[in-house]
């Protein structure tokens, strides 16, 4: 594949993207999620004005990034692709949310000297958007139950009971890292129990 002009920080980047998708190498992974989960916890922060939303919006970001690494192209920086993905997210959640976006024309934030602007519509809630509204919830919650015990135990303390991930981690007497994995990984099977059950219908 042919690489781009890049700055050191892409390149950096780019070889860190190649080890974890040709490799599934983890420590390219945790890499990757170090250098950028600040800039964009803050940049969905600025979105949703909520830390607990702002830190599952980052995560479930990392998520659908690693699971679409092979669809990256050099063609951008993995830093405008990543922002891309976030920003979406976090565009999502306020369509879900029915917030008023009128006075967010713009997202602006900057990484080591990168400044990434994305616009944000505005939508308004109908009452059909409503009752999809509670016909998804009730989706999930009978999703959740479809889930092996210890990742239904681990989202239902997180969603339902509201426990930080501090709080998880102690509940569960597990390493901080490892409940974010494991919240990572329920998240993608809900989101393949979904998938399915949208194909059988």
């Amino acid at each position: 594949m042919e690489l781009f002009q890049q700055n050191e920080k892409a390149q950096r980047d780019y070889k860190l993207v190649l080890a974890a998708r040709e490799k599934g190498d983890q420590r390219a992974y945790a890499d990757l999620m170090g250098y950028y989960r600040d800039s964009i916890y803050l940049m969905l922060l600025r979105m949703t004005h909520s830390p607990m939303d702002a830190d599952d919006l980052t995560l479930e970001t990392f998520g659908k990034a690693f699971s679409q690494l092979h669809t990256y192209s050099p063609k951008n920086t993995f830093s405008t692709w990543l922002f891309a993905i976030a920003s979406n997210q976090g565009i999502d959640y306020i369509r879900r949310r029915h917030m008023d976006t009128v006075t967010l024309s713009s997202i602006s934030v900057s990484s080591d000297g990168e400044t990434y602007e994305f616009p944000l519509p505005s939508h308004e809630a109908n009452p059909e958007e409503a009752m999809i509204g509670t016909q998804r919830g009730a989706l999930i919650r009978e999703v959740v139950e479809q889930l092996p015990l210890r990742y239904r135990k681990i989202v239902k303390l997180r969603y339902y009971e509201e426990l930080s991930y501090e709080q998880l981690a102690k509940q569960m007497r597990m390493p901080l890292g490892t409940v974010k994995v494991q919240l990572l990984r329920a998240r993608q099977l809900m989101a393949q129990i979904i998938q399915n059950h949208q194909h059988s219908l």
